[in-house]
């Protein structure tokens, strides 16, 4: 998952996917600080290239991402120097500090394969907050608002590469899978590779249970973040 191929072009391909980094990341700061207005730390797991906490780190004073793939981890590392990037998983780390806010974006906490991981990862996000510390999850489409057969195609180009990506959605046992092609095209030529995502279709009371159970008051906001809504969760 997120090898060297995809994470070279992964901000490219967002950004010209219409993916804002920086709208998003203001929006995350006004929910958390809806809920904790003093809030000055945060955690951002599953941080991929780092472009959340790029924007992240101008709202709090100090931020922290984590991130499993090393070629994601090597890029937000290169963007945020003197920032720590921690390798790990999301059900399973320790920083030895809690923060005011963990964040967990762009429907990452759904590449759990199941509940028993989903509860996991909620564990690990709520130990890391103070009390009273704030938890936004964003989540990946419910079983009843996945688009099965989805199809999707883009084509997206800075000043030295184009990349088209086409991509088809399915479903299998509660698990969405996403198969994406892309073809990527600079003056080395022209490559080709396929990357496929297995995303577990939660429900939204999934969620809400597991931050439950995790020590979270929670509440789901349906409008936004995203068209997928968040979760926000309050430590008790």
């Amino acid at each position: 998952m997120y090898g060297e191929q995809l994470a070279e072009i992964y901000d490219l391909v967002y950004r010209g996917r219409g993916k804002d980094f920086a709208a998003e990341a203001t929006e995350v700061a006004e929910i958390v600080r809806g809920s904790k207005p003093n809030a000055t730390s945060l955690l951002d797991v599953g941080c991929g290239t780092g472009e959340h906490l790029v924007h992240l780190s101008k709202l709090f004073e100090h931020v922290e991402g984590l991130e499993l793939s090393a070629p994601m981890r090597a890029i937000a590392q290169e963007k945020l120097p003197g920032v720590p990037i921690h390798a790990g998983t999301m059900d399973d780390f320790d920083l030895g500090r809690t923060f005011d806010a963990v964040t967990c974006l762009f429907s990452t906490i759904a590449y759990q394969p199941s509940t028993e991981g989903l509860h996991a990862t909620a564990r690990c996000l709520a130990r890391h907050l103070v009390p009273g510390g704030v938890v936004v999850i964003d989540p990946w489409w419910f079983p009843e608002r996945f688009c099965e057969g989805y199809i999707a195609g883009d084509v997206v180009r800075d000043e030295d590469r184009t990349v088209a990506r086409v991509s088809h959605s399915t479903r299998r046992d509660g698990v969405s899978r996403v198969e994406a092609h892309y073809l990527v095209a600079d003056s080395t030529g022209i490559r080709h590779f396929v990357d496929t995502q297995l995303i577990t279709l939660f429900t939204r009371e999934e969620y809400a249970t597991a931050l439950r159970t995790a020590g979270c008051d929670v509440e789901y906001l349906p409008d936004r973040l995203s068209p997928r809504g968040v979760f926000v969760g309050l430590r008790r």
